[in-house]
């Protein structure tokens, strides 16, 4: 696990309670993008939390994007998010 996936990982527990989380780095699927040459990481994130409960997933995206905004403005070039909540992983 990288530095910047313990960073993610600490962030979103701190501010969502995930029951359940998964972060992989995939920079090397980007090689030569952009933002992979300028620094910033590629990463996927699955995470399950109560808290989404009643939010659309554009507001779990900004839960989301809140609980890590200042490593979006360095280490995170790209986020893809998969934002559940436990009902939804029940089905």
């Amino acid at each position: 696990m990288t530095d910047t996936e313990v960073l993610i990982k600490e962030k979103l527990a701190a501010a969502l309670a995930p029951i359940h989380i998964d972060i992989f780095y995939e920079s090397h699927k980007h090689v030569g993008h952009a933002g992979a040459r300028e620094g910033g990481g590629h990463f996927a994130v699955t995470i399950v939390s109560t808290q989404f409960t009643g939010n659309t997933l554009v507001q779990r995206y900004r839960m989301l994007f809140a609980a890590v905004d200042d490593l979006m403005k360095t280490a995170i070039h790209a986020l893809s998010i998969q934002a559940k909540t436990p009902a939804e992983i029940s089905q």
